[in-house]
C-alpha cells in the first residue's frame, strides 16, 4: 500500500510539473496596421534571454495570431519577422506570477520606411526616428528620487561620469532641453541634478543644428550633441525640488536649493547656491557673447581684432565650474519662466542669474626657457585675491507670423564688476646657476562691466518649395572701466651674479573701452533640384570701438597725476566689413554634400588720438570649406571635412597697446605684418548598434598654416624679453591628430566596457635672439573602463590607462622633456538594509620625471561616504562624507610649448568632513 502510494505521489509530482509548464505561454498577433495587413505565416521566434539560444519558435496563423506554449518560467527574447518588414524584438519574463504574457498587436514596420520611423525593441524601448534616438524611460528602473542624471547613465550609449558630464556615442552633450526648450540657459546639470528621474516620459538624443539650418535645410556644419528630456504629462502640472545643507571641518560648507513649479507648458523655477567647497551650480555662459576678458573684441568676415585693456582679471574665463586653483566662495542664484499658448504659436523664455565668486590662493611656478646660448630657468610665486559679482538677464520670444514665416527675437544683458589683488615674486637664472634678476610686483585693480546684445531672425518659405529667405540683424553694446594700481620692483643683475641696476614703478591705470557692434545678415536659398540646393548670404558688419588707457605716477605730493606718455594711450577704431558667399548643397539619401566660399572686404581705421597718428588698413578675408557625408546605414556613418579661413593680425601685433604691467616682458609691434592662411582637415567613422549599445568611432584631424604669425623674442643677458611678430617664411605649423573609442557590453555578465585611444603631433616655429627654433611635441594615450550596475545592489565602475608625452627644441636638442603618465579613476555604490548606502570614488594621477621636471609626481584623491534614506518615499537623506581621505590633494599643471617648458602648483581644497542632510519635495500630478 505505501509502495502504490508513493509511486501514485511522484506520478503527481511530475504531472503536476508537466502542467506547470504548459500553462507558461506568450500570444499576440502580427499586423501592419499602418497598411491594413495581417502578416499570416510570420515566424515568431522565443530566444533564451541569457545566452540567446532557440526555445521555441512558430508561424502566425492566417489571422496573424501566434501562440507560443510549453516555455517556463525565466527571461525570454521574443522575434517576430517578415520578409521586406523590420524584426521585431522584445525581452519579457514569466514567473508564477505571470504564467502567460499576451503582446497584443505587433505593429510591424517596412524596410522602406526604416528611416522615417524604425521601432526596435529590446531590453529597453528604443524608438529611432530619423536621426533621433528615443528612449522610453518607462522601461527603466531607477531608485526613489534619483535624478536625471541616474536615468540617462542606463540608457544604451550614454555615460554620466561623477561631476555630470555627459558623454553619447563618444561625443559630449552640450546641451539638455526639458519639453524642447532651454531650462536656466545652457547649463545641463542644473536640468541633469535637480529634475527628478521618475518624472520623465521619454529621453531623446539628437545632433541639434543651428536655427538657420533647421529653417533652410541646408546643413552648415553648426551642430550639438543634445538630450531632450520629455516630461510626463503627469509631471507638468504641480511642484518640486530639493534643499541641500552640508556642514564640513576647515569651516568649510555648502547648501542649495532649487524650486519648480509646472503648469502645463508654463514652467517656473528658482535655485540659489552658497558654499566654500567648490560647489558652484552657476555657468556664466557668456564666453561667446561678450568680449569679457577686458579686452575689446572686433570681428565680423572672419577677422578679429583685439584691444588690449590692463582691466582683465583671471576669472573672466570662468564657466561656472570650480577649476581647482584656489579656495572659493560663492553665492549664486537664478529665476527661469518659460511659456507657450497661441495653439503653440508664441513662446517665451526668460532667465535670470546672479553670483559672486571670491577666489584665495597660492600659485608657485617653474619655467625653463630654451635660447640659442643655453636656457633661463625662472621661478615665481603668486598670492592671489580674486572676486567677480555678475548679473544676467536674458529673453527669447517666438512667433509663428503664419503657416510660412516665424519671427525670433532675444535680448541679453549682464553686468560685472570685479576686483583682483595679485602678489608677485619672483627671480631667474641662466642654466649655470648665475643671478639674473629678481622681481617683486603687486597689482590691485577694480572694474565694471555692461554688456547688451539684441537680436531678430526672421525666417520665410517662398512660393517655391524649398525657397526660403532669411533676414538676421544683431547689435551688441560693451562698455567696461578698470581702475588699479602697479607697484614693482625689478633688480638685475651682471654677468657675474652682482646688482647692477634697479627699476622701480609705482602707477595708476584708469581704463575705459567701449565698443558697439552692428551686423546684419540675409540669406536665401534656391531649390535646383529635388536634391540640390543653392543658397546665397550676404553679411554687412561695422564695428565702433574706444580704449582709452592712462597711465599716472606718483607726484612729490603722493598724488598720482604725473601721465607717463610712454604707457598711456587713446584709440578710436572704426571698422567695416562686407561678406558675400555661396553654398551649394547635395542632399541624398547616402551622401551629403556642402560645398561654401565666403569672401570679405574688411576696411579698418585706427586713430591714435594720444599721438595724433593714423593706421589705415584693408584685406580681402577668403573662407573655403566643404564637407561630404555618407550614412553608410541608420547606424554607421563617414564624414570628411576641409576648412580654410584667413587670419589677420590683431591690432596688439601690429601696433600694441603699451603696458608695463610686466617689465620683464615687453611687447613692441610690427605694422607689416602680413595675414596667415591656415588649412584643417578633419573626419571620422562612426558605428552604434541601438539593439546592444555598442558603438565604435574614429576621428582625425589636421591643420597646417602658411605665412604664420609668430613671435620673435629677443632676451638678453639679465633676463629681460622683448617680444615682436614675425610672418614665418618657408616653414608651417601643423598638427595632426586622431582618437578611436569604443564600448559595449558583455551580455552573460552585464558588464560593459570601453576605451579611448589618442595620439597627437604637433609642430610649432618661433623665433629666439633671430634664431628659428623647432619645437615638435607628441603625446600618446590609452584609457579602458568597465563598469557593471545590479539595481537595488551596487554599482561600480573603473576606467585607467598610460600616457606618454614628448617635447623638444631645436635650440637644444640634448635637453628633451619626455616621461610617462598615468590616470585611472573608480567609483562604487553598495546598497545595504535599513535604506543605507555606502560609496566611494578615488582618482589616480601620475607624471614621470624628465630632463627638465626632475621629480616624480603623483597623487591619489580619495572620497567616501554613508547615506541614510527617510520617511517611506525616501525624501529625506542624511550623509556623512569624506573629501580626500588621504591628504594627498595638491594643485598641480605641467605643459610645453614653442621653446618654454613650465609647470606649477597651487592652492586647492584638501582633506575635510562633512554632514549633510537632503530634502527631496515632490508634489507633481497632484489635482490632475
Amino acid at each position: 500500500m505505501a509502495k502504490n502510494l508513493l509511486i501514485f505521489l511522484l506520478l503527481l509530482l511530475f504531472a503536476v510539473k508537466g502542467f506547470s509548464q504548459e500553462t507558461y505561454s506568450v500570444e499576440g498577433s502580427i499586423i501592419d496596421e499602418k497598411q491594413g495587413i495581417l502578416l499570416s505565416n510570420s515566424v515568431i521566434s522565443v530566444l533564451n534571454a541569457k545566452d540567446s539560444t532557440l526555445i521555441h519558435y512558430s508561424r502566425a496563423s492566417k489571422d496573424g495570431n501566434f501562440l507560443i506554449n510549453n516555455l517556463f518560467a525565466g527571461d525570454f527574447i521574443i522575434m517576430a519577422s517578415y520578409q521586406k518588414y523590420t524584426d521585431f524584438v522584445e525581452r519579457f519574463t514569466l514567473d508564477s506570477a505571470q504564467r502567460t504574457l499576451d503582446i497584443g498587436k505587433v505593429n510591424m514596420l517596412l524596410v522602406s520606411q526604416l528611416l522615417e520611423d524604425v521601432i526596435i525593441t529590446a531590453k529597453n524601448a528604443v524608438i529611432i526616428k530619423g536621426d533621433t534616438i528615443e528612449y522610453d524611460a518607462s522601461k527603466y528602473t531607477i531608485q526613489p528620487n534619483s535624478k536625471v542624471e541616474d536615468l540617462l547613465s542606463q540608457l544604451p550609449g550614454i555615460q554620466v561620469d561623477k561631476d555630470g558630464k555627459i558623454t553619447a556615442q563618444g561625443e559630449t552633450v552640450s546641451k539638455v532641453l526639458v519639453d524642447g526648450e532651454e531650462f536656466f540657459g545652457d547649463d545641463p546639470t542644473l536640468v541633469t541634478k535637480n529634475i527628478r528621474g521618475d518624472m520623465v516620459d521619454k529621453v531623446q538624443l539628437f545632433d541639434k543644428k543651428s536655427d538657420q539650418a533647421t529653417f533652410t535645410g541646408i546643413d552648415d556644419g553648426e551642430k550639438n550633441k543634445t538630450i531632450n528630456i520629455q516630461l510626463k504629462e503627469g509631471s507638468k502640472n504641480g511642484m518640486f525640488g530639493k534643499v541641500d545643507v552640508g556642514v564640513a571641518t576647515d569651516d568649510l560648507y555648502e547648501g542649495q536649493a532649487m524650486y519648480n513649479m509646472f503648469n502645463g507648458s508654463q514652467k517656473l523655477a528658482a535655485y540659489g547656491t552658497l558654499g566654500k567647497t567648490g560647489k558652484i551650480g552657476l555657468n556664466w555662459e557668456d564666453g561667446d557673447k561678450y568680449a569679457s576678458s577686458g579686452n575689446v573684441q572686433f570681428g565680423g568676415g572672419g577677422v578679429t581684432i583685439m584691444m588690449g585693456s590692463s582691466g582683465s582679471d583671471e576669472l573672466d574665463s570662468f564657466d561656472g565650474r570650480y577649476s581647482g586653483e584656489g579656495i572659493p566662495l560663492v553665492y549664486s542664484g537664478g529665476a527661469h519662466y518659460s511659456n507657450k499658448w497661441n495653439d503653440k504659436k508664441e513662446s517665451i523664455n526668460a532667465n535670470y542669474k546672479i553670483g559672486s565668486l571670491e577666489v584665495v590662493g597660492n600659485r608657485n611656478s617653474f619655467t625653463e626657457s630654451n635660447l640659442p646660448s643655453g636656457a633661463l630657468v625662472n621661478e615665481s610665486n603668486q598670492e592671489f585675491n580674486n572676486y567677480i559679482f555678475r548679473q544676467k538677464l536674458g529673453a527669447r520670444y517666438d512667433i509663428a507670423l503664419d503657416s510660412t514665416s516665424t519671427l525670433k527675437v532675444s535680448v541679453d544683458g549682464s553686468f560685472k564688476n570685479s576686483r583682483s589683488t595679485n602678489n608677485h615674486n619672483s627671480f631667474s637664472e641662466n642654466n649655470e646657476g648665475v643671478l639674473l634678476n629678481k622681481s617683486s610686483r603687486v597689482t590691485t585693480a577694480e572694474g565694471d562691466g555692461k554688456d547688451f546684445i539684441a537680436d531678430a531672425l526672421w525666417n520665410k518659405k517662398l512660393r517655391k518649395k524649398g525657397r526660403t529667405l532669411s533676414v538676421n540683424i544683431n547689435q551688441r553694446v560693451s562698455k567696461k572701466n578698470a581702475d588699479g594700481f602697479l607697484n614693482t620692483e625689478n633688480e638685475f643683475y651682471g654677468k657675474l651674479g652682482v646688482l647692477d641696476s634697479l627699476q622701480i614703478i609705482d602707477q595708476r591705470k584708469l581704463n575705459t573701452t567701449e565698443n558697439t557692434v552692428f551686423t546684419s545678415a540675409i540669406a536665401i536659398t534656391e531649390p535646383l533640384s529635388k536634391s540640390l540646393t543653392l543658397a546665397f548670404n550676404y553679411r554687412l558688419n561695422v564695428n565702433q570701438g574706444k580704449s582709452d588707457l592712462k597711465s599716472f605716477n606718483q607726484s612729490v605730493n603722493g598724488v598720482y597725476n604725473d601721465l607717463d606718455s610712454l604707457y598711456s594711450n587713446n584709440f578710436n577704431l572704426n571698422q567695416l566689413s562686407n561678406q558675400v558667399g555661396a553654398t551649394l548643397n547635395y542632399n541624398s539619401q547616402k551622401h551629403t554634400v556642402s560645398i561654401t566660399f565666403n569672401a570679405a572686404d574688411v576696411k579698418f581705421k585706427q586713430i591714435d588720438l594720444f599721438h595724433n597718428e593714423t593706421v589705415k588698413r584693408s584685406f580681402v578675408n577668403l573662407n573655403p570649406n566643404a564637407r561630404w557625408n555618407y550614412k553608410i546605414s541608420q547606424q554607421k556613418n563617414i564624414n570628411v571635412s576641409y576648412y580654410g579661413n584667413t587670419s589677420q593680425p590683431s591690432l596688439n601685433q601690429i601696433q600694441p597697446v603699451r603696458e608695463n604691467d610686466d617689465p620683464l616682458n615687453i611687447v613692441i609691434g610690427n605694422p607689416n605684418l602680413n595675414p596667415s592662411f591656415r588649412h584643417s582637415i578633419n573626419g571620422g567613422y562612426s558605428s552604434y548598434k541601438r539593439l546592444t549599445g555598442q558603438y565604435f568611432n574614429l576621428r582625425f584631424g589636421g591643420s597646417a598654416t602658411s605665412n604664420a604669425i609668430v613671435s620673435n623674442v629677443t632676451t638678453d643677458e639679465v633676463g629681460k624679453s622683448v617680444y615682436r611678430y614675425e610672418n614665418l617664411k618657408n616653414n608651417m605649423p601643423s598638427n595632426l591628430n586622431a582618437n578611436l573609442y569604443f564600448g559595449s557590453k558583455i551580455k552573460s555578465i552585464d558588464l560593459s566596457y570601453g576605451a579611448d585611444v589618442n595620439a597627437r603631433t604637433n609642430s610649432f616655429f618661433n623665433m629666439i635672439n633671430d634664431e628659428l627654433n623647432k619645437s615638435i611635441s607628441n603625446d600618446v594615450s590609452l584609457s579602458a573602463n568597465i563598469g557593471k550596475e545590479v539595481q537595488k545592489v551596487y554599482s561600480i565602475g573603473l576606467n585607467f590607462g598610460p600616457g606618454y608625452s614628448s617635447s623638444t627644441s631645436s635650440l637644444q636638442k640634448e635637453r628633451s622633456n619626455e616621461g610617462w603618465t598615468m590616470r585611472a579613476s573608480g567609483r562604487a555604490r553598495l546598497f545595504l538594509p535599513a535604506k543605507l548606502e555606502v560609496y566611494t570614488d578615488a582618482q589616480y594621477t601620475f607624471n614621470q620625471a624628465t630632463q627638465v621636471f626632475a621629480d616624480d609626481f603623483q597623487k591619489t584623491i580619495w572620497n567616501g561616504g554613508v547615506r541614510k534614506k527617510f520617511l517611506k518615499t525616501d525624501e529625506l537623506i542624511l550623509s556623512v562624507n569624506v573629501n580626500d581621505i588621504l591628504n594627498q590633494n595638491v594643485g598641480f599643471n605641467r605643459s610645453s610649448y614653442n621653446n618654454v617648458d613650465s609647470q606649477s602648483t597651487y592652492t586647492t581644497i584638501k582633506r575635510y568632513f562633512m554632514l549633510s542632510i537632503l530634502w527631496d519635495f515632490n508634489e507633481m500630478g497632484k489635482g490632475n
